[in-house]
């Protein structure tokens, strides 16, 4: 039961929401900048160690999966207790985490490591609980900028993450580099204050309600919002309804594609006989388009249907892989495909988050995005796990890159019988 005490000021509403978008966005540059560069550790450790590439490619589809098991999770501690201290505990385990990699570098200990303890940190500090905490403080009408935003903080720490662990790599060697990573990670813990706290209601605003999230009657905004079901009657709602499960089906798409990718693009380009500087620049690119991609799906997201931007990347992601595999596998070959995975990488976050929201409204919105999360890593998981699998059995990726073609396309038709009203511009108004 929340305490007695003077009511909200109404300033409330008028507070600058820049401070908590900033460190929300520092925040995932941290996080995900680290998470999407492990994959330039499987060389090294395969050498060094002496591990098999199936056996690295395990613990990092163990890390994919528990970071999206650990969203929903956390994403419901920070809608109960608030955000900030959510942030702490992910920051230390994170850094705990990568700390210790090194010095259990086995199969299990790269899984209880990397796979269990940084993973969960990570999933802490990521999307489900920031987007979910900037998104009750904000109009509806802004939120899909402001998680395109903070997305594209994510997409900027894969740029800035990538080349530096790869120079610490081929510098100091991989057990100082993971040491740098896990110093870089406690940056987070300050960052957390301006989220700390449980959010108010989020401002009213002038967009159509969703019938899913709110009883009322008018399709109009009202000044005073309608009552919000509580967490179990949100989760009820969501598991029957068609639209919420097509987005899962979506999200588990972009989860293979993503950990395929950083988890083996690495190897692909070593087994092209290109160097190590090839595999850093292809993902520092990939995280540099998805800025501006990240930025574009949030603008775009504001002004179209969500459904189809995410049915146009999903397609457009089946094409770039067909060009690809047409094409000589040169460093401009893979330079041009990252730059063209990258405009669409990370950006089917905000439209994602953006539909959840209009489906069932801001206040569980930690929770529910956090589910569709977890089909995320489920895919992630079977990315991840199965390119090593594949590499091992038949000694290359064709097979995998073409079910990724196959899922593309599926997630591509999947999204068009989503329900979702047609965008009102009146509704957007200047901030």
């Amino acid at each position: 039961m929340t305490p007695p005490g003077p009511p909200p000021s109404p300033s409330t509403a008028t507070t600058p929401i820049w401070p908590l978008v900033a460190a929300a966005t520092l925040i995932l540059m941290v996080t995900m900048g680290i998470r999407q560069s492990l994959g330039l550790f499987v060389q090294p450790l395969a050498l060094d160690v002496g591990l098999s590439i199936a056996q690295i490619s395990f613990a990092l589809a163990v890390a994919q999966l528990v970071w999206g098991l650990a969203q929903p999770a956390f994403g419901a501690a920070a809608d109960h207790y608030g955000p900030g201290r959510v942030l702490v505990i992910g920051g230390l385990l994170m850094a705990l985490g990568l700390a210790l990699a090194p010095l259990f570098p086995g199969p299990w200990g790269l899984v209880m490591t990397l796979g269990l303890l940084s993973a969960a940190g990570a999933g802490a500090g990521s999307f489900s609980v920031l987007i979910g905490a900037t998104a009750q403080r904000i109009p509806a009408e802004r939120r899909s900028m402001t998680a395109g935003t903070i997305n594209a903080g994510g997409s900027f720490g894969q740029f800035l993450f990538a080349p530096l662990t790869q120079a610490a790599i081929g510098a100091f060697g991989w057990a100082v580099a993971l040491w740098t990573l896990a110093l870089a990670t406690l940056a987070t813990l300050p960052l957390a204050r301006p989220l700390r706290g449980r959010a108010a209601a989020a401002p009213a605003s002038t967009a159509v309600p969703s019938p899913a999230a709110t009883p009322a009657p008018s399709r109009e905004g009202t000044a005073a919002e309608p009552a919000v079901p509580g967490l179990r009657a949100q989760l009820a709602m969501a598991v029957r309804d068609r639209s919420y499960w097509l987005l899962h089906l979506g999200f588990f798409t972009c989860g293979f594609h993503i950990a395929f990718m950083v988890t083996h693009l690495p190897t692909e380009i070593a087994l092209c006989g290109l160097s190590e500087g090839v595999s850093a620049t292809s993902l520092a690119l990939i995280g540099l388009f998805n800025v501006g991609g990240s930025l574009a799906a949030g603008w775009l997201g504001q002004r179209y249907r969500m459904k189809m931007l995410l049915a146009a990347m999903y397609a457009s992601r089946a094409a770039l892989i067909v060009i690809y595999l047409m094409s000589p596998p040169t460093p401009t070959t893979f330079y041009l495909f990252a730059a063209g995975l990258g405009a669409t990488w990370l950006a089917t976050v905000p439209p994602t988050a953006g539909l959840v929201g209009k489906l069932f409204g801001p206040r569980y919105l930690g929770t529910l995005f956090g589910l569709t999360l977890v089909s995320h890593q489920i895919g992630g998981f079977l990315g991840a796990w199965t390119g090593g699998l594949a590499l091992e059995a038949l000694g290359d990726y064709t097979v995998i890159w073409y079910a990724d073609i196959a899922l593309a396309l599926i997630a591509a038709v999947a999204h068009l019988p989503i329900r979702e009203a047609r965008v009102r511009r009146t509704a957007l108004a200047p901030a």
